[in-house]
């Protein structure tokens, strides 16, 4: 009986083991310092604990701590802590008082959902953290056993564990059943974990908000306790102060502060904008339009709601109903609109097209509906009401990669006006698509044609495409490091389709165009959010609602600054003064904190000698300055964008 079995390796290397042999050992084998720095093992693609042995030919893959998947064994293991912490204060409360539901790796961190007689407090959130430390500088092994289905039910009845017991239940008959025990504590889980509790280093809790048990409605609201967790303290330490930071930047907050935009419980999810608010809304739209106006794009205008036909004709009925919104009118269904794209079809066959026409690219600001749950809202972020820049482009199939490269060239120059790098994916068939599967690996041979003609760094996101076609989509990183999706580009071969859309080509036939679906803010609505977190609040000139605040040093000074004021706006330039009775220091701190690029001061002195004292956002006073050679300059720099 051959009791060798042959591993092969992460770097293609091969081994002979014998069989039984654990993951730890393997490490071990290989190396002392590869053994001391694992975590968890990948068995033919499979995490497993250093504790699982290998009984047959594989591929072996060993997890070091300091590595993606060993962080996230690493924050899933200190999720466990925390659940043993909350057992160990609160579980004497009575029979089963405190009830512990799932704790998931998520972001940056993990969480761990409890159902609770009381609310937990702030005080009792640090006081689960010094517990949780404790238990780690216990270094309790962390093991794994696999139990029967009846055998697990009956561990957690016993323990109170009704939560546990509920999930059991719905497990697959098929299902392997595991728990991890840690001294006292057994908690139901899949795994992988660290080897024992000590090596867990660097944690802080964060916060507690509710959450329903399994994401229904229907169940009870259970605490969610979240943390975040690090290998290092200095990481932990970096990544707190992040979490400052995007406080202060807070779009929700500052927009407030600022006077850009509000929410009202008479339409959740979608936003006003308040007058400063939609000074940037039209300052970024109409910059879109410069860039559209160059580059032959034709701006349409396509109504909220249409007929449910449209809808069922464009497949949206079929992959998109339960995110749209439905009214009854003279006793036919209509739909608000969710995307743009169905009018610009209606619009292109309104008449007949020739070859010598296209590309024909139409674009549109459209205001679009898309039911969210209320509990993903997230003030501009994830709305239920929002604006698309959007532009369907119908194209010979001759013209796509050309159409396609001129499309990442426009957003590549927008983007760096407001200093946005990117990266790249390449989002393919989901599973709910429409079309032919040869249609599908034609559109997405042409996206990844153009990526790589262009040289572009990129990566695949398997089954994300729109259901109608394959995708490019652009992640911004903003001024503090985080992700965002912005624009899209999307190639359709369906909606061609499906609305039987045609062109007179030079053989004098009727042939199918290709749309091409493209849009570079995504929404507008959550690129001003974004923009106001990147900027922290602070707009460059071109952007700013308010360019220049007027400080009159006294009444005395009022009608000078008013002549100001109007030679300032003759020129172009966004003014407001401050004509409140209070004293100088404060109202430029107000100014300040309102984050007016500018502060012009106006005094005695200023009125004497035609001048107005500068001060720069960022560099604090700048000196006097003559009125026009002060235009001169606003206007250069707004000019220049930068």
């Amino acid at each position: 009986m051959d009791n060798k079995v042959s591993v092969k390796l992460a770097d293609g290397s091969v081994r002979s083991c014998s069989k039984g042999v654990s993951v730890a050992t393997l490490a071990e084998q290989i190396s002392p310092v590869l053994r001391k720095n694992a975590v968890a093992g990948r068995v033919d693609g499979r995490l497993v604990d250093l504790s699982s042995v290998i009984q047959a030919d594989c591929e072996v893959e060993i997890i070091p701590l300091e590595s993606d998947a060993g962080l996230e064994v690493y924050r899933h293991s200190t999720a466990h802590l925390l659940a043993q912490a909350v057992k160990r204060l609160y579980g004497g409360r009575g029979a089963g008082e405190v009830q512990l539901g799932i704790g998931p790796v998520i972001q940056d961190g993990f969480y761990y959902d409890i159902a609770a007689a009381e609310p937990l407090t702030p005080a009792e959130l640090r006081a689960i953290e010094k517990e949780m430390e404790a238990i780690a500088r216990e270094n309790l092994p962390i093991v794994r056993h696999v139990l029967g289905r009846e055998e697990a039910i009956s561990l957690f009845e016993a323990r109170g564990e009704r939560l546990k017991v509920e999930l059991i239940r719905d497990l697959p008959a098929e299902a392997e059943i595991s728990v991890y025990e840690q001294g006292e504590f057994v908690d139901l889980c899949r795994g992988p974990h660290l080897p024992s509790t000590g090596r867990i280093k660097a944690f802080k809790l964060l916060s507690v908000a509710g959450a329903y048990w399994r994401g229904d409605a229907g169940n009870a609201v259970l605490q969610r306790v979240y943390g975040t967790a690090f290998l290092k303290k200095a990481q932990l330490e970096h990544h707190l102060e992040l979490l400052e930071e995007i406080k202060k930047r807070d779009h929700r907050k500052l927009g407030k502060e600022l006077g850009l935009f509000m929410f009202s419980e008479e339409a959740p999810g979608m936003p006003f904008f308040l007058p400063k608010g939609m000074i940037v809304r039209t300052l970024l739209e109409d910059f879109s339009r410069s860039f559209g106006r160059k580059r032959g794009y034709d701006e349409v205008r396509t109504p909220l709601m249409m007929n449910r036909r449209l809808w069922e004709q464009s497949g949206h009925w079929d992959h998109y109903k339960d995110n749209m919104y439905f009214a009854m009118v003279d006793e036919t269904e209509y739909a608000l609109k969710p995307m743009n794209c169905p009018g610009h079809m209606l619009i292109y066959k309104n008449r007949l097209r020739s070859y010598r026409e296209l590309p024909i690219r139409l674009a549109e600001f459209g205001q679009v509906h898309r039911h969210e749950f209320s509990g993903a809202l997230n003030g501009m972020l994830r709305v239920r009401s929002f604006c698309q820049d959007d532009a369907h482009l119908f194209v010979r199939p001759d013209q796509i990669e050309d159409e396609i490269g001129r499309i990442i060239a426009l957003i590549d120059e927008m983007y760096a006006v407001f200093g946005f790098s990117y990266r790249i994916e390449l989002s393919t068939k989901p599973d709910d698509s429409m079309g032919s599967p040869e249609i599908w690996e034609r559109a997405e041979r042409s996206l990844e044609s153009v990526l790589q003609a262009k040289g572009a760094d990129y990566r695949i996101n398997p089954g994300d495409g729109a259901f109608y076609g394959p995708k490019i989509d652009f992640h911004i990183r903003d001024a503090i490091g985080r992700s965002w999706q912005c624009a899209t580009v999307q190639l359709d071969f369906q909606m061609p389709e499906k609305f039987d859309l045609a062109y007179i080509g030079e053989d004098g036939g009727k042939h199918r165009p290709v749309v091409i679906h493209r849009a570079v803010y995504g929404s507008i609505d959550r690129f001003i959010g974004i923009l106001t977190e990147h900027y922290a609040g602070a707009f460059p000139l071109w952007l700013a609602p308010v360019q220049a605040k007027i400080v009159p040093v006294s009444e005395r000074d009022h009608s000078r600054a008013f002549e100001i004021q109007a030679l300032l706006v003759e020129a172009g330039i966004r003014t407001e003064i401050d004509e409140r009775p209070e004293k100088l220091g404060y109202k430029i701190r107000e100014a300040q904190l309102e984050k007016a690029p500018y502060t012009l001061v106006i005094g005695e002195t200023e009125r004497n000698d035609g001048t107005v004292s500068v001060r720069r956002r960022g560099e604090g006073d700048i000196g006097a300055l003559p009125v026009q050679d002060l235009i001169a300059r606003l206007q250069a720099e707004a000019a220049a964008r930068s």
